[in-house]
Parts: C-alpha cells; sequence; structure tokens
C-alpha cells in the first residue's frame, strides 16, 4: 500500500520507494529507503507529519505516493 493510506500510529516498513532518480535520493537524505520503519505522526489536508529515525518530517501527498509500506 502506498503511504498516504496508511493510518496514524502505526509502524510500517518502507517496501519501496517509486520516484524519480532526484525523489529518490531526497528521500534517501531523510533515511527513508526499503527496510526502515515509517511512522505517521498526523495527517492533514495535503499533507503528512512522518517520524523516521527519531526525525520527523513534513511531506506532501504527492511526495508520500511514492513510497509504499507494508
Amino acid at each position: 500500500m502506498k503511504l498516504p493510506e496508511g493510518q496514524k500510529g502505526v509502524i510500517y516498513t518502507i517496501k519501496s520507494i517509486n520516484g524519480d532518480e532526484e525523489i529518490n535520493k531526497f528521500l534517501f537524505t531523510l533515511g527513508c529507503f526499503e527496510g526502515e520503519t515509517i511512522n505517521i505522526v498526523k495527517k492533514m489536508y495535503s499533507n503528512l507529519i512522518i517520524n523516521i529515525k527519531g526525525g520527523r518530517y513534513g511531506i506532501d501527498k504527492d511526495l508520500a505516493e511514492v513510497i509504499e509500506i507494508f
């Protein structure tokens, strides 16, 4: 499933990242890569607040769509 479909407060594992090279590099700098855990802290209309490796980041839903979780 894609990250925006996830529920707030549940810890997921990143299955894959399916963006272009620039998006993949950006997400990698945040610590977002295959096998890493991710948690949705807050869902807003067009943004998500996520927790990766103890850091909180705000990303828009378009960016979150490239992250597949399980």
